[in-house]
């Protein structure tokens, strides 16, 4: 079956680490070995090979850069004062994407129109190609690569947002930290002028607007407003991690309203999403697939159908391997997703939506 990850953040790990995503997940573990890169996001998930073996066909691939409020150290170079320098830094990630693709077109695509979508797709359904002596995984597929901005505060003004659509960005979510535009996580708030301004200009131009990490009253006034699709592309549900008063997490109310207007989830396997008090450097075997399947299970309970729930892991964005459930070595791992499902009574065909179908149904919905 396909998978499609509604969130990882590429560009940040390759200008913040030197990461290099056409090598294999544990060729970057050995020689990251000793580094600062593990102490800092753990080991990586991610790699070219295990894309193919894993059939990750799609990623959501994120403009993200962290307000210097939150930086923790000088090893983190991608931090912004304020729009101007976000702008500035979030065009170099556009460039590293540029890059990744152009010096790898075997290896990875952009994704702006429908049209490019089909060709992807038509690729995937054909055999992996090797010449007899190469691992199947390292003769496969290009993976397609869907940009979203995480994080507004690049848009120094609304009119800007139609160079971003030029530029191949198609999915915007105005929030990470608190922004101009709106509270968001660790800083609640709700809408600003400014925000609804921005949504505006999105819905006449044709963004999606993802919900993740936007406080709960913004998030409502967003789905009241925004007539385009609405999405949480990383986020799990709030109401199963019991003690928790995080806002980054979703609230009933705030999946609600996605339900209600179609949208999409994509559930995180990170362990302090799957059970509450868990902090990176805890026990990772504290924490298995099981409410994983669970968080998927409470969003397709509360739809009435598996449509609205996909996987959005966020791998890399922080954490890696030490923080993610114990069955899980590499994003390849997800496919064990399937047979887990299916002991849970869930029928093939709706596995195969909650693990890519349902993300590139959306897709097919508003991509020009």
């Amino acid at each position: 079956m396909l998978i499609v990850d509604s969130h990882q953040d590429l560009a940040w790990n390759i200008l913040t680490f030197g990461r290099d995503y056409t090598k294999s997940a544990l060729q970057t573990r050995r020689e990251e070995q000793g580094t600062l890169h593990a102490l800092h996001n753990d080991d990586t998930m991610l790699g070219w090979p295990e894309y193919q073996s894993g059939q990750v066909a799609l990623i959501f691939a994120t403009l993200f850069v962290t307000p210097k409020r939150f930086c923790t150290g000088d090893w983190d170079r991608q931090c912004y004062e304020d729009g101007l320098q976000a702008n500035r830094l979030y065009r170099d990630q556009l460039d590293v994407y540029d890059r990744l693709t152009g010096e790898n077109p075997e290896k990875f695509l952009q994704i702006r129109t429908l049209a490019e979508l089909e060709r992807l797709l038509k690729i995937w359904e054909l055999p992996s190609k090797s010449d007899g002596n190469l691992d199947p995984s390292q003769a496969g597929r290009p993976v397609g690569l869907v940009l979203s901005m995480e994080g507004a505060e690049a848009v120094r003004e609304p009119g800007e947002l139609e160079e971003w659509w030029e530029r191949g960005v198609r999915l915007i979510g105005p929030a990470w930290g608190g922004t101009r535009f709106c509270g968001g996580t660790r800083e609640p708030g709700p809408m600003t002028a400014e925000g609804f301004a921005l949504l505006e200009q999105m819905a006449d131009i044709g963004f999606s607007l993802d919900l993740s990490h936007m406080d709960e009253k913004a998030a409502l006034q967003a789905l009241d407003f925004y007539p385009g699709q609405i999405i949480a592309s990383h986020g799990n549900a709030l109401a199963l991690l019991k003690g928790s008063e995080s806002n980054r997490h979703l609230t009933d109310r705030v999946i609600h309203g996605i339900l209600e207007r179609g949208g999409m989830i994509g559930l995180v396997p990170f362990n302090a999403f799957l059970k509450a008090g868990w902090k990176r450097g805890d026990r990772r075997d504290e924490v298995n697939i099981d409410p994983l399947i669970s968080q998927i299970d409470y969003i397709c309970q509360m739809a009435g159908d598996a449509l609205h729930a996909g996987i959005g892991t966020d791998f890399d964005g922080g954490f890696g391997l030490q923080s993610v459930p114990m069955g899980i070595d590499t994003i390849a791992d997800l496919q064990k997703l399937a047979a887990l499902l299916s002991e849970k009574g869930y029928a093939t065909d709706d596995i195969a939506a909650i693990l890519g179908g349902n993300w590139i149904s959306r897709l097919r919905q508003v991509l020009p």
